[in-house]
């Protein structure tokens, strides 16, 4: 991580408070929105011009007391703390194993034993490494169901499937930045940043304004055009096999009107995709590209 890029995190959080925010009294009119410097630095128990030497660049390896005293004047959460940490080299930057690329056979057969929900596993780049049946059907809108944060923000299905897509857009975004604090050298999850960055002005947007939050559990409201909307909640579990994996399930209240959309979504997914015995295709076509190909292959995720 290079110390502008500290600089820049620290601008942002400082740019959300307001003096009556931090108990602060404010005097004269602001250029800029959000608080001052000087005003971090008494908050902070620092050197004004110290702290102005962070922001720009300037000091690149703040105490971890210092640490903890701008943690506490910007308000930060666990994760932008863990964030700001990582940031100024407090954490071992690039130092632990490169995140695995593809999910294990054994994860693969776990994600089949949850035959009534959806479940599957991506990398930090958010790349979907794998899904069952229930959470194929339930991205079938996408063109390509392989990285959640291209298809929140390139594919047009994403505005209708995510009820409130902002803020779908707004948490893909946030994980992403943690991810980058956590695995700064992946060349995957770099390349990702980059192509959103070049195709997206929301990502963009987004990026700048430092949020940081990891996946753990929320609220999702989708609209399927199969079965129509969706309440669910998904639950984030690290997979301790395959640092930088995590495995999402998504659940409905029992007993609830998605509950038996979900339902109905499983029947679409154990839909056979071969033929009625007996039929054959016309002179000349190719029989149907699911009907030769096991499940997991027709249901492995491309990149793009």
């Amino acid at each position: 991580m290079t110390s502008s890029e500290l600089g820049s995190f620290l601008r942002a959080h400082r740019a959300r408070l307001h003096p009556d925010d931090v108990s602060l009294v404010s005097y004269g009119r602001r250029r800029v929105a959000g608080l001052r410097r000087e005003e971090v630095a008494v908050l902070a128990g620092m050197n004004a011009d110290y702290y102005a030497r962070l922001e720009q660049g300037r000091e690149r390896r703040p105490s971890p007391q210092i640490l903890d005293s701008l943690c506490r004047a910007l308000h930060l959460d666990d994760d932008a703390r863990d964030h700001l940490y990582q940031l100024a080299g407090s954490v071992p930057d690039g130092g632990g194993p490169q995140p695995h690329e593809s999910a294990s056979p054994a994860l693969r057969q776990l994600l089949d034993a949850f035959p009534d929900t959806p479940a599957f596993v991506i990398d930090p780049a958010m790349d979907l490494l794998a899904a069952n049946p229930l959470a194929d059907e339930l991205f079938s809108p996408f063109q390509r169901a392989d990285n959640l944060a291209r298809m929140t923000f390139r594919d047009p299905a994403a505005r209708q499937f995510f009820v409130h897509w902002h803020r779908a857009a707004e948490a893909t975004v946030a994980a992403l930045r943690q991810a980058t604090g956590l695995t700064p050298h992946y060349p995957r999850l770099r390349a990702v940043v980059a192509d959103l960055t070049a195709t997206s002005e929301e990502f963009i947007s987004l990026w700048r304004a430092q949020t940081v939050h990891g996946k753990t559990h929320s609220a999702k409201e989708l609209l399927h055009p199969e079965v129509g909307p969706l309440s669910l909640t998904y639950q984030s579990f690290d997979v301790r096999g395959a640092p930088g994996q995590q495995l999402l399930i998504y659940h409905a209240e029992p007993g609830s009107p998605s509950a038996d959309a979900l339902t109905l979504l499983g029947t679409l997914a154990a839909t056979p995709l071969t033929p009625p015995p007996g039929h054959k295709p016309p002179a000349g076509q190719p029989a149907p590209s699911g009907s030769s190909a096991p499940p997991s292959d027709r249901r492995a995720p491309r990149r793009g």
